[in-house]
């Protein structure tokens, strides 16, 4: 597969959602968790789906446990605190692994596109973000020490 939009994954509420659903935007795909130091993020990738969404932009958030145990809680649970705490309202996912043999599908995709720093593809820790063009092919790869923020000039170029 070389492109985002020929994976499929569950969205949070249970539901199958296909990623051709989402061909002729620009997203920005993150592995997030509710109780990690940057859980706050919740609030700038909000806030860059709001400015963006009606140009043809989605953020994607990706919940996975794999890192210190920080996405312990159910789907239920964790679009309760993303809504009650950071407002959220970009398309969340239900949780999934994106290092080891229970990789997902779409996570392996993304990490062989655009390799970490020394050509690793493991993901380091929550909030690593995945820019991806109109296309669907992956075209920067962040660490979460990447404010969302300081990828508007990356995202304004896309759109």
């Amino acid at each position: 597969m070389s492109s985002v939009h020929d994976y499929s994954a569950r969205r949070i509420d249970g539901g199958e959602q296909r990623l051709s659903d989402y061909a002729g935007q620009v997203l920005l795909i993150v592995n997030v968790a509710s109780q990690c130091g940057f859980t706050p993020q919740y609030a700038g990738l909000e806030a860059l789906w709001r400015k963006y969404r009606d140009r043809g932009f989605a953020v994607l958030g990706f919940p996975c446990n794999q890192f210190g145990a920080q996405e312990p809680g159910s789907e239920a649970e964790i679009a309760d605190f993303c809504s009650t705490r950071y407002d959220v309202t970009f398309p969340l996912f239900a949780k999934i692994e994106v290092n080891g043999d229970k990789t997902h599908p779409l996570y392996q995709h993304l990490k062989a596109a655009v390799p970490g720093v020394l050509g690793t593809e493991a993901i380091k820790w929550n909030f690593t973000q995945f820019l991806v063009d109109r296309q669907g092919r992956v075209v920067a790869r962040h660490a979460p020490t990447t404010a969302p923020a300081d990828l508007e000039r990356e995202i304004e170029a896309l759109l």
